[in-house]
């Protein structure tokens, strides 16, 4: 199968979906579910005899799909008029295994026939185990099957990508948020400023009370002191990120490991902006206040980037 032309927008990582296929008296039908994974894990589960399809099936979901937990469910009808085809040495050896138990633990219930023919092995698709050593049938179901994984491929695409579109809108949401309380810090930054400024200078002045010192040594110690608590480079990455953050979530491809990577940076951003804070001026305050917001969001935006592809 050709891979899919990529479409522009984040993809959700949960979906599910099914196809149906008929052709020649014979029927397929493909499960399709997918969860959040940090790669591609990829489950098959397909009647006995049609592992020789396995790589095929596989690729195909490679193809279409980047990252997350995939569950292939392959089910196979024939319109075969010979009704169902039981394994009967298969089943005597259950039948026989559970007549000794009975009689060694002295056990009164009768076997369960249904139950054994969910038991494996036992009950087969009609004809399939022995019709799939034929080179030509195999080539027709294995086109049968392609035509049926990429109806069900399409489908799961299309409720991943819808999925995809909902994610966006919430971390667009938030994203705003950050924004708006990045600008609202920037803000606040301006009055914490000469507030630090004359609590730097009282302290200074009752350390050196009667103490001779060097104004330019003082000056040049109250300088780095201010420069430390000087916040406007993680404000000024906050907003980049915020901005790589969106471009992210408008393009296409695998984007969920580099909103990861993203988040990390904006928490570090964050972390950072609330040890440089000071906590004593009403200004210090709500910083701080909205410092620990800012931290919550990033941390709900983490929340939403696992689940994308």
């Amino acid at each position: 199968m050709k891979a899919a032309t990529a479409i522009k927008g984040i993809h959700s990582m949960t979906g599910f979906a099914q196809a149906r296929v008929e052709r020649d008296g014979v029927a397929l039908r493909i499960n399709l579910r997918s969860v959040n994974h940090r790669f591609l894990d990829l489950h098959l589960r397909m009647p006995d005899g049609f592992e020789v399809f396995e790589s095929r099936i596989r690729q195909s979901v490679k193809d279409r799909i980047r990252r997350g937990h995939v569950d292939v469910n392959l089910y196979y009808e024939s319109g075969s008029s010979t009704g169902i085809e039981v394994n009967r040495e298969v089943a005597e050896g259950y039948m026989k295994a559970v007549e000794r138990l009975r009689r060694e633990f002295d056990v009164k219930t009768e076997p369960d026939l249904i139950g054994l023919f969910r038991l494996p092995g036992v009950v087969a698709a009609p004809g399939a185990a022995n019709d799939l050593q034929s080179e030509e049938v195999q080539e027709k179901l294995g086109t049968l099957i392609e035509a049926c994984m990429e109806q069900a491929l399409q489908r799961l695409e299309t409720m991943r990508r819808s999925e995809g579109q909902s994610l966006n809108s919430e971390m667009q949401g938030i994203l705003d948020r950050i924004s708006l309380r990045t600008r609202e810090v920037e803000g606040l930054v301006e009055g914490v400023r000469p507030a630090f400024a004359r609590r730097l200078a009282e302290r200074l002045q009752n350390l050196l009370s009667g103490v001779q010192i060097d104004p330019a040594r003082l000056a040049q110690e109250a300088a780095i002191l201010v420069e430390r608590a000087d916040v406007s480079e993680e404000l000024a990455r906050l907003h980049s990120h915020v901005e790589q953050f969106q471009k992210l979530l408008s393009g296409a491809g695998e984007t969920g490991k580099k909103l990861d990577f993203l988040l990390q940076e904006m928490q570090r951003e964050a972390n950072t902006l609330l040890s440089k804070t000071p906590g004593v001026e009403s200004e210090g305050l709500a910083i701080t206040s909205l410092a620990l917001e800012i931290k919550s969001d990033i941390e709900k935006l983490r929340e939403q980037a696992q689940n994308v592809e």
